[in-house]
């Protein structure tokens, strides 16, 4: 009964404070549309699929993505996960047509065709990938584009939150507006993205991403953001620290490569 009259509660101020955490949020992108985002998970195999699909993303793909109208393009390699070798893209674009449609686009396309046909033609005796794994995302109101770091030495952090219940969920979107964003910028991590998943597996849950310039880097950053008075106040609100409101976390740190356009 307790829960429940505190759930019609949180309910009744959760617009107002998600409206309220958007207009506030001096860290995040402003103007234009919110962005889409399809992350591709590509696993591989040790040996000669590694090379092959280092060939087709950087001189294949990436190039005729572009001509799309879809960029920046972020490839990525996990450097700590559970999985390696894995390869992840991150494709964004304005338009949801495109990105749900881009492999049927990408058919057409002869220079990508011929670019990519080792990879894309490979026999099925011998696929250039294990899986291909893709969640279809779209930006957070309140940080509704992409933010690319400055060309240089430089690492991500893409990390995935999971929920109980869709409204556990929502709530936590509205801790990220409620102050999270600046919280990180305070700390020194780099605001890259922060999506909502639509469709993929493992739902309800949110997606984001942080660059830093090394791991030495990343850990100073989660110190002073753990430790940031206003994170211990947001982390406090009833709203949010009645029950768990995220029941798994996925973090990796990747590597961008040599092609990556991120």
């Amino acid at each position: 009964m307790r829960r429940r009259s505190f759930l019609k509660a949180a309910v009744a101020t959760s617009a107002a404070a998600f409206t309220q955490g958007a207009v506030a949020q001096s860290a995040a992108p402003s103007g234009g549309s919110r962005e889409y985002y399809q992350l591709r998970k590509y696993t591989l195999r040790s040996g000669p699929q590694g090379k092959l699909s280092d060939q087709f993303f950087g001189e294949a793909l990436i190039p005729a993505l572009n001509r799309l109208g879809l960029s920046a393009i972020g490839a990525f390699k996990v450097e700590f996960g559970p999985q390696t070798p894995t390869t992840y893209l991150l494709i964004p674009g304005t338009n949801l047509e495109t990105l749900v449609d881009v492999d049927l686009l990408l058919a057409k396309d002869a220079a990508f065709l011929k670019a990519g046909e080792a990879f894309w033609s490979a026999p099925a005796k011998e696929p250039p990938f294990e899986r291909i794994e893709s969640t279809l995302l779209k930006s957070f109101e309140g940080y509704p584009k992409l933010t690319p770091p400055a060309k240089g030495k430089r690492i991500f952090q893409l990390r995935t939150y999971e929920s109980p219940t869709p409204a556990d969920h929502i709530r936590k979107v509205e801790m990220f507006h409620g102050g999270e964003f600046e919280i990180f910028r305070k700390s020194g991590c780099g605001n890259v993205f922060f999506s909502d998943a639509m469709i993929g597996p493992n739902l309800p849950k949110l997606t984001y991403m942080l660059s830093f310039p090394d791991i030495d880097a990343l850990n100073a950053g989660w110190d002073k953001f753990r430790t940031d008075p206003d994170w211990k106040k947001l982390s406090a609100d009833q709203r949010y620290s009645f029950e768990p409101i995220v029941s798994n976390v996925d973090s990796l740190i990747l590597n961008p490569a040599p092609y990556s356009q991120i």
